[in-house]
């Protein structure tokens, strides 16, 4: 289901474009029926200017859309994965100090320079750079690192199994 501002939108696009036609477009008469100044061979333009104003909107509210349905997909495939709910990560991320070290598209505050940025998560081959990727290895992983390498500088932070699979699902929708 789009959002609301999408919706509103491109009622409030579809609303304007037929304002402006109704301006434009000649009154049996041969007059715009707004204006009874303006040559009728002026309302063309006007409704051309309508009419590609409502294309916009349409193509936009098409894109909005589009976006939303694909966030949505990614957002199932990444629930179904991980068994976890990424609408509850970026507080955990944030509890938890992930941002002071990575850098997280759609964490706020997430913009740290010293451990690798983790956008793009569900497509890597590897966690950590040194196990094969899939969703139980990467909870794994942030769960207790050092338990897949030990060497790893990724601090044990104390997050739950749980709380791992909300913070992965999260991830695999980024």
């Amino acid at each position: 289901m789009p959002t609301l501002r999408l919706r509103l939108a491109a009622l409030a696009g579809a609303l304007l474009a037929a304002r402006l036609a109704r301006r434009f477009w000649p009154a049996p008469g041969g007059t715009a029926p707004s204006d009874t100044t303006r040559s009728p061979s002026a309302f063309p333009y006007g409704l051309t200017a309508a009419l590609l104003l409502a294309s916009a909107v349409i193509a936009l509210a098409a894109v909005g859309w589009r976006s939303w349905q694909s966030q949505a997909q990614a957002a199932a495939v990444a629930k179904a994965l991980t068994r976890g709910d990424p609408s509850r990560a970026p507080a955990l991320i944030t509890k938890y100090g992930c941002g002071g070290c990575h850098t997280i598209p759609g964490a706020p505050g997430a913009d740290g320079k010293v451990a690798g940025p983790l956008g793009g998560m569900r497509a890597r081959v590897y966690v950590g750079g040194v196990a094969r990727h899939d969703a139980d290895t990467l909870i794994r992983w942030i769960v207790a690192p050092q338990s897949i390498s030990p060497r790893s500088a990724m601090p044990v932070t104390g997050i739950s199994e749980g709380e791992a699979r909300d913070v992965a699902a999260f991830l695999y929708t980024r």
